[in-house]
């Protein structure tokens, strides 16, 4: 009887259990969405080409500004360009997902909830 602590026969118990399981989800969800609110304001930066192409981007992964400086616009090589733009946005979208998960692993204690963002 004794070897299942917590679970001894009143069903009293297992609801107020419960209650405080359910009570506990809630204000985590609410702090989760607070948090995700509070992060999709903020942004992140990344460069590619030594500084040659600059991406802002939200947390909600938005592209907030592009820079381009003068010397890498060739119009006999627009690939290297694109290419340079492909990876600062590519790059600036993983760290906006790397801002969330960071801020949202705080909450979680690092627990994957699938779904979430």
């Amino acid at each position: 009887m004794g070897k299942y602590k917590g679970f001894s026969g009143s069903g009293m118990n297992a609801n107020k259990n419960v209650s405080n399981v359910v009570k506990q989800a809630q204000k985590m969800q609410e702090q989760m969405e607070q948090i995700q609110s509070e992060v999709e304001e903020k942004t992140v930066e990344a460069v590619a080409g030594g500084g040659m192409v600059t991406v802002v981007v939200s947390g909600k992964k938005e592209i907030k500004e592009i820079k381009i400086k003068p010397d890498v616009v060739d119009p006999d090589d627009i690939e290297t360009l694109e290419d340079l733009i492909m990876v600062a946005v590519n790059d600036a979208i993983k760290k906006a997902d790397d801002m969330m998960n960071e801020a949202m692993s705080a909450i979680t204690g690092g627990i994957n909830i699938p779904g979430l963002f």
